[in-house]
């Protein structure tokens, strides 16, 4: 089953964390993001890897995505 758009929005959300400090948030603005992104973060929230519905911080199961999304990343554009 290939990503659906959600998907990639969500592993686009979660490429913006940094994974290696628990201390660096991302704000997803409703009144200026994509509504894409704004959704994704409420999914992700939903999810429970991340803290606030319009971003905040990564839980710690989102600090382990987080890292898979990372090496993807890194895997797919080498």
């Amino acid at each position: 089953m290939p990503f659906s758009q959600e998907h990639l929005s969500e592993l686009n959300l979660l490429a913006l964390f940094d994974p290696s400090s628990s201390l660096k948030g991302v704000k997803v603005h409703q009144s200026s993001a994509d509504p894409a992104m704004v959704a994704a973060a409420e999914r992700l929230h939903q999810k429970g890897l991340i803290t606030q519905k319009d971003g905040g911080y990564l839980t710690p199961l989102g600090s382990e995505i987080s890292e898979h999304v990372q090496k993807l990343l890194s895997v797919v554009t080498s």
